[in-house]
């Protein structure tokens, strides 16, 4: 439990940072916490989304990339999880749809 706390905080502090590569750090911890504790990342989905969604639509073009890259693998990792997020990822994406960059725009 206290593992899990530690990593949370960790990632809620790296996907929050002023640095770009600091918050794709968090993107890249999340991809991983997905991966190697689906369980830890199910029962918070919703605190750990209002920070990630933001990302999703970062001010930072690779960190906005790398994020909607990590989410096409992680939805295929928590599946129904995501439900109660569901809402706020449509959004977040949907505001991608009209990027100029041809990267975000087709990711």
């Amino acid at each position: 439990a206290v593992e899990g706390r530690e990593s949370l905080q960790k990632l809620y502090h790296l996907l929050e940072a002023k640095g770009f590569q600091t918050r794709m750090e968090g993107v890249a911890l999340l991809q991983d916490l997905c991966k190697t504790n689906p369980q830890l990342i199910c029962t918070n989905i919703v605190q750990i989304f209002d920070y990630f969604v933001l990302r999703i639509s970062d001010s930072h073009k690779k960190v906005k990339q790398k994020a909607l890259d990590v989410l096409a693998e992680i939805i295929g990792l928590l599946e129904d999880a995501l439900n109660p997020v569901m809402i706020r990822l449509v959004e977040g994406i949907t505001k991608n749809l009209n990027s100029k960059d041809p990267r975000v725009h087709a990711t």
